[in-house]
């Protein structure tokens, strides 16, 4: 039997130490690096190995793996002159899993096509519930050899794996996710807070209609967290205020008109303004929660 790959993980934050942690239980060597060393220390003290530097882990991995902040990490991470692309060997392949730019994804295989070294981007959606259940779904773009050489991988993180192009295809995909999510949000937000001036009571309204037409992800699982009180991230408000950025970006450059994707980012923007850009997406409920309480 062939060994496994060796893996290198780049990015050990809320999801990335999950995804990190079952590539590692399924029985593949693992390298890992982090700004932050003490949030790998989970993984290190079960046998990955540690490196301080992005070309010290490039330089020995099958494949590299990214989960980073925003596209400036990313340019970083991969074009560097301390890069992945700069150090990994021939035949390497690179997955950005981070959700960023198509037009940086498709730079970033320009250049590693020149190196010999296979990029794929393959952004991914679920959040902090998915990565540590193993239920995230995967959007790839690429080259569809390297797809299917990589949907094993792939497979150990997520439930629902898709080829959806060539280069920036999973990008797109993902920010046609996060405009989706968006609108979802503010719908949730807007129904509780509709709920709680006419004085319903909101779990009795979420139990009726989650599982109807209105039922959605977002619903079920933030809409409790919203009542709560509970903002912890499961996604950073911070990340999301960069993931809609882009996709205005990118909608504005092909004359897409999208209202509601533009009132989502201006609101979460002032959230961000506000002082909760480390909270989590659910957190935009305190929006309507203080407008409710105000007198």
């Amino acid at each position: 039997m062939q060994d496994k790959e060796t893996i290198g993980f780049i990015g050990i934050g809320i999801m990335g130490r999950s995804m990190a942690g079952h590539l590692q239980r399924a029985g593949y060597p693992l390298h890992v690096h982090n700004r932050t060393r003490a949030k790998a220390e989970e993984l290190i003290d079960r046998g990955a190995v540690w490196h301080g530097s992005v070309a010290s882990l490039a330089r020995v991995c099958d494949i590299v793996i990214t989960m980073v902040g925003y596209p400036s990490d990313v340019e970083s991470v991969y074009l560097g002159a301390e890069g992945i692309l700069a150090h990994a060997r021939p035949g390497t392949h690179a997955i950005d899993m981070t959700t960023s730019s198509p037009a940086l994804a498709k730079r970033i295989w320009e250049a590693a096509k020149k190196k010999e070294i296979v990029a794929l981007d393959a952004p991914v959606t679920g959040g902090d519930v998915g990565a540590r259940d193993a239920k995230l779904s995967i959007m790839v773009g690429g080259e569809r050899a390297a797809f299917g050489a990589m949907k094993a991988v792939f497979g150990v993180m997520g439930t629902t794996v898709v080829y959806q192009g060539p280069t920036g295809a999973g990008q797109h995909a993902k920010l046609a996710n996060q405009i989706a999510i968006a609108g979802c949000i503010m719908g949730v937000c807007e129904s509780l807070a509709y709920a709680e001036c006419v004085g319903l009571d909101r779990r009795t309204l979420l139990a009726s209609i989650e599982n109807g037409a209105a039922g959605s992800r977002q619903l079920s699982v933030l809409g409790p967290r919203m009542i709560d009180g509970d903002f912890a991230p499961g996604f950073y408000v911070k990340h999301f205020v960069k993931d809609l950025g882009i996709a205005i970006d990118v909608a504005k450059e092909m004359g897409i008109e999208l209202p509601a994707l533009a009132l989502a980012k201006s609101l979460y923007e002032r959230l961000a303004a506000g002082g909760l850009q480390d909270a989590g997406t659910q957190a935009l409920y305190r929006l309507y929660v203080d407008r409710i309480a105000a007198p």
